[in-house]
């Protein structure tokens, strides 16, 4: 990745890969620990550098960039799901 990102691109990374979206790993450019290509996981948390935090099925915690790492989203979670996540990240508040 080239330089840091903007507020208006990290918010756009957020809105495209929320908190529970699934994704397919295609590759990954590091040298020491890569993912497995096809290996498939859960965005867990994507932070302010615009890093996707991924709980990978295979046990696995390491996080990819988007424009840097190939990758294909299998599937988003729903609007409800989104809300029940949301509530959870507020130590399980109801609002």
């Amino acid at each position: 990745m080239k330089g840091f990102l903007s507020q208006e691109e990290i918010i756009r990374i957020k809105e495209q890969y929320p908190v529970g979206t699934r994704i397919e790993l295609i590759g990954m450019d590091d040298p020491y620990a890569p993912i497995e290509s096809g290996t498939q996981g859960t965005v867990e948390i994507v932070d302010d550098a615009g890093t996707l935090h991924m709980k990978w099925d295979n046990g696995r915690t390491l996080g990819i960039v988007p424009g840097e790492d190939q990758f294909k989203v299998i599937s988003k979670p729903s609007e409800e799901t989104m809300d029940n996540e949301q509530k959870q990240g507020m130590g399980g508040m109801n609002m």
